[in-house]
């Protein structure tokens, strides 16, 4: 499809979906028949009554939050104006932490539609861009669990009492035709975790613990011989590498202490390990879901074969909810890190996309040698840790199962000799550095971005033939970017992944992936026009990735809902078992999301979401 084509779609589909309510709009009132097509939102005729929620909120035992947005402590108009607490909430509005700890905002404000945004005291705010409620989804006992690392799970009868909480949130829901969304941490580029007037389930606090030495299967008459940890569906990579730590093991995992579990794996989840080990979808021995109709589940090998397959990969908030993984873990292995850089000074420089283009090509290669990594490719560089600026390329990357640090060089010095001979006037930085294990290494290179901003971002795979098929040409698709990202995060590990089960539903360009690449595009908030500007243009500029290996697709988990044609960019040939997998657990979509599986039978029109 020419670019042009592509990004008409990408604007009509903005205008027609649910990215298309413009900041400050408020709920329309219901239409005439429209209790029957849509589902209820506060105000209209269909929204329970304040009577049917505090029976709800007595049912879950006190769990159910009528939250604020964090920002109205910054509005005087608010009853929660305070000037103190907006001091707060301003220094840390743009860290991951704020919001993952708030039971309604996203990390990505455009999702909330920027309806109370504390920066922005004479703008609106309001809930309406939020969901109404929210079921804070954990007990005392689960915080206990938590606590209690190692420690066994209770009684049977007390595992039946949690598991029947659980599904009395997704019963409310159905029963009461309310929209339902499912939030952990909020970290979710596709702000698949909030819904303006939903009712949120808020499975943040779901963070048990529990490591096996081997692990058997519910249901299944084997025992599979490694070692394992069961964690709550809301545990965050960052306090599971904590916890595991203690054990001298590690888990595949993002490379941000805020992914959770839940939205990573559904998505497949890519790790600057998995060059070694395979996706995190490919980690999961067992999970404990709660199916859109109320069913609480164990899918595994075994047993629900057909949805263990579907949420390894198929994407978040879509087959159910994730309350417990079960995933491999491995011996943390010790690790020689190299953070280094390819830079000049000379901004305009013309060189600098031929210099990307030909390292970028090199990356098959990298991959054969062990190596794995996080890179800027970039006009302008600029990262917490890096004292060096300038155009061209830098990173981060890491070889496993050493300490010498010559190992690294090693595998560096061909293509660094290269470089100094054909573009002597870059500048050179490498600092090899040994790190007795992984976690030693995370701790210091983990995600340190930045969130509270609006921003759209896109992506895209590519295979080796991509790569070096023609090294200008990846030099020029990225000078058009400007400044994006070449993760070495899939490779061999991924290839040879061999997941429970024979397969599991992540895009199989996974399987030939070299390099995943990212771009992004930030616009300033309450502006409607910058916002489908913003849209149009990050696809405009992945076009030339999309150009590269046309084949391949791109990654669910950090992308934006105007991916061209997303069922199959996302899915690839997984596509038509994965939506008949949702008719079946889903018939009545209790979950929706977009862009998601077989979400075309409703629309978000305003704030109201609809049956087409």
């Amino acid at each position: 499809m020419p670019t042009t084509q592509r990004l008409l779609l990408a604007l009509a589909h903005l205008v027609a979906s649910g990215n298309a309510f413009f900041a400050g709009q408020e709920p329309r009132a219901a239409a005439s028949g429209e209790a029957a097509t849509c589902r209820a939102f506060p105000g209209s005729a269909g929204w329970p009554s304040d009577a049917t929620w505090a029976r709800f909120n007595q049912s879950t035992g006190g769990k159910l939050l009528r939250p604020v947005p964090p920002g109205a402590v910054c509005h005087p108009g608010q009853p929660t104006y305070d000037a103190g607490g907006c001091a707060a909430v301003l220094a840390g509005w743009a860290t991951y932490d704020l919001h993952q700890d708030d039971p309604v905002s996203n990390m990505w404000q455009q999702y909330n539609n920027d309806t109370c945004l504390p920066g922005v005291p004479d703008g609106p705010c309001s809930g309406a861009g939020y969901p109404y409620f929210v079921v804070n989804a954990t007990t005392a006992q689960d915080v206990k669990l938590g606590l209690d690392f190692g420690e066994s799970c209770g009684s049977d009868e007390t595992r039946r009492d949690k598991m029947r909480m659980k599904g009395l949130i997704i019963h409310a829901a159905r029963a009461h035709n309310v929209r339902v969304v499912v939030k952990s941490s909020g970290h979710d580029y596709q702000g698949r975790s909030q819904a303006p007037g939903a009712l949120s389930i808020w499975v943040h606090h779901m963070q048990d613990l529990e490591t096996h030495t081997s692990f058997q299967p519910r249901g299944c008459n084997f025992t599979i011989d490694t070692t394992a940890v069961t964690a709550g569906g809301g545990s965050q990579v960052g306090q599971i590498l904590d916890e595991l730590q203690g054990i001298n093991q590690t888990i595949v995992g993002g490379n941000s202490k805020t992914v959770s579990l839940g939205g990573y794996i559904t998505g497949g989840g890519h790790s600057i390990l998995a060059p070694h080990y395979g996706l995190g979808a490919d980690q999961v021995l067992e999970m404990e879901v709660v199916t859109p109709m109320g069913e609480i589940v164990v899918a595994n090998e075994c047993q629900n074969q057909d949805l263990f397959w579907a949420m390894r990969g198929g994407g978040g908030s879509t087959f159910g909810v994730v309350t417990e993984f079960t995933l491999i873990t491995y011996p943390t292995p010790p690790v020689v890190g190299i953070d280094m850089s390819l830079l000049t000074a000379d901004l305009n420089a013309s060189y600098v996309w031929d210099m990307a283009g030909y390292i970028l090509s090199q990356y098959p290669y990298l991959d054969s040698k062990g190596l794995s990594g996080y890179a800027i490719v970039t006009d302008n560089f600029t990262y917490p840790g890096f004292t060096e600026s300038g155009a061209g390329f830098a990173g981060s990357f890491i070889i496993i199962d050493t300490q010498d640090i010559q190992d690294m060089l090693d595998i560096w010095a061909p293509i660094l000799d290269h470089v100094n001979k054909t573009w002597p006037a870059a500048s050179m930085s490498l600092g090899p550095v040994p790190y007795a294990t992984f976690q030693d290494w995370f701790s210091t290179h983990f995600d340190q971005y930045t969130a509270g901003y609006d921003g759209w971002v896109g992506s895209h795979l590519l295979d080796a033939e991509g790569l070096t098929g023609n090294t200008t040409a990846v030099g020029e698709a990225f000078r058009v970017l400007g400044d994006s990202q070449a993760f070495l995060v899939a490779g061999q590990g991924v290839k040879n992944a061999k997941p429970r089960g024979g397969s599991n539903s992540v895009n199989p360009s996974w399987r030939r992936t070299i390099a995943h690449t990212t771009n992004g595009v930030q616009f300033p908030p309450l502006n409607h026009t910058a916002k489908v500007e913003a849209l149009v243009k990050v696809n405009e500029q992945t076009e030339p990735m999309r150009q590269l290996s046309p084949d391949m697709g791109a990654y669910v988990n950090e992308n934006n809902p105007a991916e061209p044609d997303w069922q199959h960019s996302f899915w690839g040939d997984n596509y038509g078992r994965l939506l008949s997998i949702k008719r079946e657990v889903d018939p009545l979509d209790v979950l929706w999301c977009d862009p998601c599986v077989g979400n075309d039978r409703w629309k978000q029109i305003g704030y109201r979401l609809c049956q087409v």
